[in-house]
């Protein structure tokens, strides 16, 4: 039986494609475009090459869906090889150009000999969705921090006292700067007050008192104040808006969660919510199987420390260097969460400082623990419980 590899580097536009055999000789080398007809043709020319072919790809989505999909449609395997792994790979073979024929060639070559490429796999829709959602919501939440520091810096340049004084995260605040930039536009406080409560502003007396007071300590007028004053309305208009947005993706990704059949297991632990548990399952795919235990799952969250020893130095531990940054924030976030609102992180943590780490280290600590814990949760679909007080006790 001629087995075949094909390694395809990825990208927008076009795709290059190299397929070799068991010695590594190369059999095909073609760049197509990234249309369905193209790759089918493709696809029929490499299985003509061997009766089994196995691929490789160093993108798992974005410009890479269709060939992805296409390939799955036709029941082929696929492995994901990242594209820091292929530039390290390629630093090896014979030239120091880079094209990209010679990245699909090192693919190919690389499916060929490693074992221990993930072999890419079909998530629900669910999945799919949640991570569609939640990509925007990172997006969204990315532009409301620029803008908010965009206003800060504007409202500092004109109004100092106001902008020191003012928490732009929360929404009166906001809605006050849509139309009071500037202590030249003092009005009476009564009616700054009737303002804010006609836009459901809370505790509007007290916003209203610390804005007439920051226009009673600054009587000097800046330059470009008014033009100024016009892109602090227009700022604080854009934040709002996203804030809205922001909420309203939050209910989409509520309501897609709830469908997923593990969604009581996953919100059952302490610090994981709503938007935390949904990003869990967008970082993994919900596909433990491709991890196989607990410790690869961590290790691909970055919570879990790796050797690092050489001749006589052993026991010397360090943090990973490559790591899904994402899946990272949802165990670190969450387990500073369960901090504050469970008794047995709680004391796991005070323990750990106890024992001389420092905050973060303790936190990761946490985090390594509660991923055992959810794994645990996951494999017998159970739901969180607290050890009983009698329990602990023991």
């Amino acid at each position: 039986m001629a087995m075949i590899w094909a390694g395809i580097d990825a990208g927008k536009t076009h795709h290059h494609c190299v397929a070799i055999d068991e010695s590594g000789r190369r059999l095909l080398s073609r760049r197509v475009a990234n249309d369905e007809p193209e790759l089918l043709e493709l696809l029929t020319a490499v299985m003509a090459l061997g009766d089994e072919v196995t691929w490789g790809i160093d993108l798992a989505d974005g410009g890479a869906a269709l060939v992805i999909t296409i390939l799955f449609n036709h029941e082929q395997s696929v492995h994901y090889i990242s594209g820091r792994a292929i530039h390290r790979a390629a630093e090896s073979y014979r030239g120091e150009g880079k094209t990209d024929a010679k990245d699909a060639a090192v693919i190919a070559e690389q499916v060929r000999i490693r074992r221990d490429l993930h072999p890419l796999r079909t998530s629900d829709e669910t999945v799919t969705d949640l991570k569609i959602l939640t990509g925007r919501r990172t997006d969204l939440v990315a532009d409301r921090t620029r803008t908010v520091n965009r206003l800060r810096a504007q409202l500092a340049g004109i109004f100092p006292g106001l902008e020191r004084a003012l928490d732009l995260t929360n929404t009166g605040p906001l809605v006050l700067l849509t139309g009071y930039q500037t202590p030249a536009a003092r009005t009476g406080k009564k009616r700054l007050e009737t303002r804010l409560r006609n836009r459901r502003v809370l505790r509007a007396d007290r916003l209203a008192e610390i804005a007439w007071e920051a226009a009673g300590r600054q009587h000097t007028s800046l330059p470009g104040e008014r033009l100024t004053a016009q892109m602090v309305h227009t700022l604080a208009a854009e934040v709002i808006a996203l804030n809205q947005q922001i909420g309203e993706i939050d209910k989409a990704i509520e309501a897609r969660f709830r469908e997923h059949r593990d969604f009581e297991v996953i919100t059952s632990m302490p610090g994981l919510g709503l938007i935390l548990g949904a990003e869990f399952l967008a970082a993994t795919g919900y596909d433990m199987t491709a991890f196989g235990t607990a410790d690869r799952l961590a290790g691909f969250g970055g919570v879990a420390p790796v050797p690092r020893d050489s001749g006589k130095i052993s026991g010397n531990l360090r943090r990973q260097r490559r790591y899904n940054r994402r899946l990272q924030r949802v165990f670190y976030i969450s387990a500073l969460f369960s901090i504050r609102h469970c008794d047995e992180s709680r004391r796991f943590y005070e323990r750990k400082r106890a024992e001389g780490k420092r905050h973060i280290q303790a936190v990761l600590a946490l985090a390594r623990r509660r991923v055992n814990v959810l794994w645990a949760l996951l494999r017998h679909g159970r739901t969180y419980e607290p050890l009983p007080p009698t329990a602990l006790a023991a």
